[in-house]
């Protein structure tokens, strides 16, 4: 099918699309390019069937829209590997059943995430994506007037490293940890580069409000969390064999389902570098998203 009848279903009402019409094993085209940022754009998540992607086609698709990211981990330890798999089995439980958006603790958190699909179990182990623009549209306006200009401090916090040290022994870690930082303060509320609308900027790895008491904060950032995670705002995808999705981490979180343990299931993925989270205070009425 020509690239320029790319075909688009939405699959919630929030965000997610399925596109059909493009074949990416082989590369794009200029006007397939352009279809689907535009999609990403409209949809926050995308997914593409039958994409049997190499390794080397993986990256090369990520490549078309930014620097493919080393995770920093590995950038701190000398490494300049970009593609990761992650393989759930009886012997490695699922580790990302939990609403998250990736390393929101570097200055620059990522800006798109690529995941193919290698190895499906029967059942369970489906992915869930929330819109944090559509979490933000649904705040009163006199809460969003509130948190409109507040920061929060992320961190991976010391759970995160004494996982990581179990690995790597705790004196890489440390030696890591002073490579990599303290810690990132991003907006509460940030702009989107592309569209300039607003998404309420939540994520696991949220510390505290600055300049709010502990207890202030809390109660202020797990209101907000679990507003963002509410089915209203979500979208569900029923991986198959060879599939790919498409996310922007600037405006979702993400949650892998560990309903399928112990069985087997394995997963491609990369991300593309970003830029440092901003917030525009200036109002930005969206454009409806094609269909």
């Amino acid at each position: 099918m020509p690239e320029s009848r790319v075909q688009i279903e939405k699959i919630s009402g929030a965000l997610g699309a399925e596109l059909r019409g493009l074949d990416l094993a082989d590369g794009l085209e200029e006007q397939g390019l352009e279809s689907l940022e535009r999609a990403i754009l409209d949809h926050h998540v995308v997914f593409l069937r039958n994409q049997p992607l190499s390794d080397e086609a993986h990256l090369a698709l990520a490549r078309r829209f930014g620097e493919v990211s080393v995770y920093p981990i590995l950038a701190a330890m000398g490494s300049d590997v970009t593609l990761e798999v992650i393989e759930d089995t009886e012997n490695s439980a699922p580790k990302a059943d939990h609403w998250h958006t990736d390393v929101t603790w570097i200055p620059e958190p990522p800006k798109l995430a690529f995941l193919s699909a290698c190895e499906i179990p029967a059942y369970g182990g489906d992915t869930l994506w929330v819109s944090l623009h559509a979490a933000y549209d649904a705040l009163s306006p006199a809460l969003q007037e509130r948190i409109d200009g507040l920061r929060v401090f992320h961190d991976a916090g010391d759970e995160f490293w004494d996982s990581v040290a179990i690995a790597l022994g705790d004196e890489q870690v440390a030696q890591i940890r002073k490579q990599v930082g303290s810690g990132a303060e991003h907006p509460l509320v940030r702009t989107h580069p592309a569209t300039g609308r607003k998404a309420l900027f939540v994520a696991s790895f949220m510390q505290h409000i600055v300049g709010m008491y502990e207890d202030e904060s809390r109660m202020l950032l797990d209101f907000l969390m679990a507003h963002a995670c509410k089915v209203e705002f979500q979208c569900r995808w029923r991986w198959q064999r060879d599939d790919l999705a498409i996310w922007d981490e600037r405006c979702t979180m993400h949650r892998a389902l560990g309903d399928h343990y112990p069985q087997r299931r394995r997963v491609r993925r990369c991300t593309v570098d970003g830029d440092r989270p901003y917030f525009e205070p200036e109002a930005h009425v969206p454009s409806q998203p094609s269909a």
